[in-house]
C-alpha cells in the first residue's frame, strides 16, 4: 500500500469547504417526534448545499431523500484489463450533517490560528474562555499546525462537518486526478447526534459491502468498538398544595428528584469515568418541572451487556427506594434501547480493520485503538445492517463544546489515509 499526499490545492479546498459547512446551523433536536426525519428543517440547508457540490464534481446518482439523506456514487473506473476489475468490493463513506444541541450552532464564527506554537488559545467573543494546553495535551503535538476553533459563543461543528469536508475532498481528488478505484457509495446523513442517524437510510442507494464513518477524534484513532446504549425516562409524580397549609400533605417532586440524583453512585457519573468504565447520566428535563411533576432523561452506557443491565437495575432500585422515602410519590420508568457495541460483529470481519491499520501505517501514522465512549452510525450499520463500518478520525476534539477545535493537518491525514484504502 502506497502513501497518499494531497497536493496543496486540495488541502486549501478542504479547509474552505469546512468553513463553508460550519457557517450553517444544523443542530438536531432530541425532542422531535420519533417519526420526524430530519428532526430539524435546517439540516436540509446543508443537504442541498452538498448535493449541488457533488453534482458539480460529477458524482453519479446524486439524491436528497425526503428524510434529508444525501447520496452519491463514484462508479468503478477500472479498465477491463485491470487485474482487480470486478473483484473490488463496494466501499461506503459516511459522515453526519447534524450538530449537537448541547451548544448553539447558530452564527458560528471560526477562528483560524496558523503556525500554532503551543500557547493557550483565547476566544474573541468570550474573554473568560480559554483552550488550555494543560487540559488539552493533544495540542502539544500540533506545533506549526493550523488550528480552527469557534469564536467562543458556539460549538465549531467539526463533529462532523470535518468528516463531510474530508469525504468531499476525497471525491474531488479521485475524479479530478482520474485515479483508478472501485465503486464508492457516499452518504451524508441527518440526526446522528440524537441516535437516529440510520433510521431512514436507503440501503439500495448506500449498497456498500463495507464502509467507514469519518467521525472520530485525534489523528490515528480508529475504532471498531463502542458503548451499548439505553435511555431511561423517569417521571416523578408528586402532590402540590398551598405551601402555607402543606404540612403532612405536600409531596414535592423536586425533593424526590434531588434525593435520587444525590444518591446516584458518584463513580458512575460521566465526569468521573473514562476508558472502559460505564456511566449513568441524568442529562435533561424535557418539560418544565413543577412540585407536582418532574421528568428526567437518563443516559445509560456500558461496553458490555451485563454492565448495562446493572446500570438499569440500580436506577430502578433507587427509584423504588425514593417512593418509599417519600410516601405519596409515584415514579414511572421507561427504558428505551439504543445502539449496540459493534465489536461483536466487527470481530467476524477482521480484514476491514487490517486494511485500515495498513492504511495508517502507509501514511506513517501509528494506529490508536480506543473504544468509542459514545456511538456512531457505523455501529448501527454494523449490527443491524451487516455492513462492517469502523470509525476513522476526522480530527475534531472537545465535541459538543464551545472549546471544540480541529487541526487542518489531522483533517488532511484522515482524507489521505482513507484514500490509501481506496487506491490500494
Amino acid at each position: 500500500m502506497q502513501k497518499t499526499v494531497l497536493p496543496a490545492k486540495y488541502r486549501k479546498k478542504l479547509l474552505k469547504r469546512f468553513l463553508k459547512y460550519v457557517s450553517l446551523n444544523t443542530a438536531s433536536n432530541d425532542d422531535a417526534p420519533e417519526n420526524q426525519c430530519p428532526t430539524t428543517a435546517c439540516q436540509f440547508d446543508l443537504a442541498w448545499m452538498l448535493i449541488d457540490e457533488l453534482r458539480g464534481l460529477g458524482v453519479h446518482d446524486t439524491y436528497v431523500s425526503d428524510s434529508g439523506y444525501v447520496y452519491g456514487t463514484i462508479p468503478d473506473n477500472l479498465p477491463d484489463h485491470h487485474p482487480a476489475k470486478g473483484r473490488v468490493p463496494v466501499l461506503g463513506l459516511m459522515s453526519h450533517m447534524d450538530t449537537s444541541q448541547a451548544q448553539s450552532g447558530e452564527s458560528v464564527k471560526p477562528q483560524i490560528i496558523t503556525n500554532y506554537q503551543g500557547q493557550d488559545i483565547t476566544y474573541p467573543d468570550d474573554q473568560d474562555l480559554a483552550l488550555k494546553v494543560s487540559e488539552n495535551p493533544e495540542l502539544l503535538n500540533c506545533n506549526g499546525f493550523t488550528i480552527i476553533t469557534a469564536g467562543g459563543k458556539t460549538l465549531l461543528g467539526a463533529d462532523d462537518k470535518a468528516g463531510i469536508a474530508e469525504i468531499m475532498t476525497i471525491a474531488e481528488y479521485l475524479i479530478r486526478e482520474h485515479l483508478y478505484h472501485g465503486e464508492i457509495r457516499i452518504c451524508f446523513n441527518p440526526d446522528e447526534e440524537v441516535g437516529r442517524g440510520t433510521n431512514h437510510i436507503d440501503l439500495e442507494r448506500f449498497s456498500a459491502q463495507y464502509a467507514f464513518t469519518l467521525d472520530g477524534g485525534r489523528e490515528g484513532e480508529i475504532e471498531d468498538e463502542c458503548f451499548n446504549a439505553k435511555s431511561a425516562k423517569v417521571v416523578i409524580q408528586g402532590l402540590d398544595v398551598h405551601p402555607g397549609y402543606a404540612k403532612g400533605k405536600m409531596v414535592s417532586a423536586f425533593r424526590v428528584f434531588a434525593w435520587i440524583v444525590n444518591n446516584l453512585p458518584e463513580e458512575h457519573l460521566p465526569e468521573n469515568t473514562e476508558g472502559r468504565q460505564p456511566y449513568r447520566f441524568p442529562h435533561s428535563c424535557p418539560s418544565i418541572p413543577t412540585v407536582e411533576k418532574f421528568e428526567i432523561n437518563f443516559l445509560l452506557r456500558a461496553f458490555t451487556e451485563p454492565e448495562l443491565e446493572d446500570m438499569e437495575t440500580l436506577l430502578c432500585k433507587l427509584c423504588r427506594k425514593a417512593e418509599h422515602k417519600f410516601p405519596g410519590s409515584k415514579i414511572t420508568i421507561t427504558i428505551k434501547d439504543g445502539y449496540k457495541n459493534m465489536k461483536t460483529v466487527m470481530d467476524y470481519h477482521p480484514l476491514v480493520m487490517e486494511l485500515l491499520e495498513a492504511a495508517c501505517l502507509a501514511q506513517g501514522i501509528t494506529p490508536i485503538h480506543e473504544p468509542i465512549r459514545g456511538g456512531t452510525d457505523g455501529s448501527t450499520l454494523t449490527i443491524q445492517r451487516n455492513i462492517p463500518t469502523p470509525n476513522i478520525w476526522a480530527g475534531g476534539m472537545n465535541f459538543h463544546s464551545r472549546l471544540e477545535w480541529v487541526p487542518l493537518e489531522w483533517m488532511v491525514s484522515a482524507a489521505e489515509t482513507t484514500l490509501n484504502i481506496i487506491l490500494s
